[in-house]
């Protein structure tokens, strides 16, 4: 089905509201079919098909041109050139679309690895990087604030003792900022005593896990919060 203003570049489609019919005409070339939405139909009638100059014979789809008895001069379509350029327009749409999904694919799930540890930091990273992560970190508190101007992870994987600010402060800027307050905070660290857990929970930590941590506990809680597949076989 094809607007026959639109396959031709002249017009588009002008519907009336609570219009139930459209004039359609049906061309069919060899395996081709295409149904045409014109503007009207006003009957058949035996013509004497002209050529026409060299300024139109280029025109694609133009088959030459009638004189009408009252003198008008009508250009006729080549119907077979119409299905066909039907059919290569929605293969060129096709093949768009796809390249379109290729060159953006799937989004990558960003993880914002807040700790001071260059170590616990390079070892997290790989592991995410490994299962198709997008990674981003901060060495300190202050640098997550920093980083989170510019960007918006998925989810925050935070420590909580860090030089010149800590994992309940950053995690208390962050419930605080309409922009990120409902980002996914996972606190890792090694102070696992309940004191810790509920001070964290309190603010809005999502989850708590100590130091060291099951990779697969790991990626089964950022999976969890982000609702992110696994992508591949790490």
């Amino acid at each position: 089905m094809r607007h026959l203003g639109a396959l031709l570049g002249t017009s588009v489609p002008a519907l009336e509201a609570g219009q139930e019919r459209i004039p359609v005409l049906l061309v069919r070339s060899g395996e081709q079919g295409i149904a045409l939405h014109v503007d009207g139909l006003v009957g058949s009638r035996e013509i004497v098909v002209k050529s026409v100059g060299p300024q139109l014979s280029s025109v694609r789809g133009l088959f030459g041109a009638t004189i009408l008895v009252d003198g008008r001069v009508a250009l006729i379509l080549d119907t077979n050139a119409l299905a066909l350029m039907g059919a290569q327009q929605e293969a060129a749409q096709a093949r768009q679309l796809a390249v379109e999904e290729v060159v953006q694919g799937p989004r990558e799930t960003t993880v914002m690895i807040v700790d001071d540890s260059i170590t616990v930091r390079r070892v997290t990273a790989r592991l995410l990087e490994r299962h198709d992560f997008r990674v981003i970190t901060a060495k300190d508190g202050v640098d997550a604030l920093q980083v989170l101007q510019d960007e918006h992870p998925d989810i925050m994987l935070l420590d909580i003792e860090m030089p010149r600010m800590d994992g309940f402060e950053v995690a208390q800027h962050v419930r605080g900022d309409p922009r990120l307050q409902k980002l996914p905070i996972i606190m890792i660290t090694s102070r696992t005593g309940d004191k810790h857990r509920q001070r964290g929970m309190e603010i809005g930590v999502n989850r708590f896990l100590g130091k060291p941590y099951q990779d697969a506990e790991l990626l089964d809680n950022i999976r969890e919060l982000t609702g992110a597949g696994e992508t591949a076989d790490g």
